[in-house]
């Protein structure tokens, strides 16, 4: 049960200040052949979204359904095989290849990562054979036929854009 009244009686390490034991929504499970799909056109590490979008995509996975990542625009980065400082995969501070991680554990857990040529090539400079292990790059065009792939199969999707 969570702590009730005066703060000052939270204080001890592993009080619980939150009731998390309600839960207000049906625990939904993906039916046989259930989609989801996963559009990210975010600036690593320019704020939270990136990694909370990852964190609930691994989690649709988890329920089952069969998941697709797409990384576009500044999303690309997120899916850099040469992340690390000083060494590629050195963590340099804690959370710092949080992304990738993120991203290894979606792949290593059944999910499919795609990451747009275009973007990688064109606005960063950035050649595919760069990208990490098991993500797949795909042509530009490729980003509305994902979508209206999703669309058709009536796929959930979840879809983020920053600049």
């Amino acid at each position: 049960m969570a702590v009730k009244g005066n703060l000052a009686d939270a204080k001890s390490v592993g009080t619980e200040l939150f009731d998390t034991s309600e839960k207000v929504f049906e625990d939904i499970k993906a039916k046989p052949g259930e989609k989801a799909f996963t559009f990210m056109h975010t600036v690593p590490y320019e704020g939270s979204v990136g990694l909370v979008n990852l964190l609930t995509t691994t989690r649709v996975l988890r329920k089952g359904f069969d998941t697709t990542l797409v990384l576009y625009g500044p999303g690309v980065l997120m899916a850099s095989g040469t992340r690390g400082f000083p060494k590629v995969g050195d963590e340099a501070f804690p959370g710092h290849m949080a992304l990738n991680k993120q991203i290894g554990t979606f792949i290593d857990e059944g999910g499919t990562v795609y990451a747009c040529r275009f973007a990688s090539g064109a606005l960063y400079g950035f050649p595919e054979d760069l990208l990490m292990e098991g993500v797949k790059p795909f042509h530009p065009l490729d980003v509305l036929d994902a979508a209206l792939t999703a669309w058709r199969s009536g796929a959930f999707q979840l879809n983020t854009w920053t600049v």
